[in-house]
């Protein structure tokens, strides 16, 4: 006789799928409450885009450079500023790219501020080498995956990519303007990809948003313009935790 639990069968079936749905949910709730995690700043962007040494005659920006030095500035900021369940974690989807620019930046300052929610797919990623044991999560569920970042974000800081990010942004914006989710720093990095690639002001101009919800994301040209807007963005959170303790 084998328990319901031990069988890999059962428990990998349609009919238990309401079981697995809850470990997603029950397991990342347990696990950072005993590391005390609370807050994170999640980097999201394309799987596909590499350091330019990987690519010497490509000549657009290197935003795998720029993600891994902003999150390693953003790291180091917290460390400066915040201690224990204060501090604030870099967090991406855990895979290639991008992400791993934004998990490597982290562990240049600090390994254990390093986070990845990485998901399971068929044909792309595993965990890329910069995150912290402790806090290296797999998913099966997108929605499993999206409701974990939204758990712990407090900025939000989107680099070009494809279809996954173009999903998670507009997911995440539509929540922010409905209420649902609390308003949090939104930064698009990139001006000229976000220019060429969306015209924002075609929504409001056709009335399919309000003036105000443009306002609900800033687009970053630099690293340095991107860390003022976030540091200064994320100042009233700190002294909103300081005041908690003192």
């Amino acid at each position: 006789m084998t328990k319901a639990y031990n069988d890999a069968e059962f428990m990998l079936g349609d009919d238990a799928r309401p079981l697995r749905l809850l470990s997603e949910y029950i397991e990342p709730r347990s696990r950072l409450a005993r590391l005390n995690v609370h807050r994170a700043l999640i980097f999201w962007g394309s799987a596909r885009l590499k350091p330019h040494g990987d690519d010497p005659v490509s000549d657009a920006a290197d935003f795998y450079s720029e993600a891994r030095k902003l999150a390693s500035r953003m790291a180091q900021w917290t460390v400066d500023n915040h201690t224990g369940g204060d501090r604030y974690y870099i967090c991406t989807g855990g895979g290639p790219g991008i992400m791993e620019a934004a998990n490597r930046g982290a562990a240049d300052v600090d390994r254990s501020l390093s986070m990845g929610y990485n998901i399971e797919l068929p044909h792309e990623q595993g965990s890329n080498a910069y995150i912290s044991d402790d806090l290296n999560f797999e998913f099966k569920y997108f929605f499993m995956r999206k409701f974990w970042f939204m758990n712990v974000a407090k900025a939000l800081i989107i680099f070009p990519g494809g279809f996954g990010t173009m999903d998670e942004l507009f997911e995440m914006l539509t929540l922010i303007q409905t209420g649902k989710q609390p308003r949090i720093p939104v930064v698009l990095y990139g001006r000229d990809f976000w220019s060429r690639l969306i015209n924002f002001d075609v929504f409001v101009e056709l009335g399919l948003i309000s003036e105000h919800d443009a306002d609900l994301f800033y687009i970053a040209e630099t690293i340095d313009d991107a860390y003022q807007f976030l540091t200064d963005a994320l100042a009233e959170d700190t002294a909103t935790a300081q005041s908690r303790h003192g």
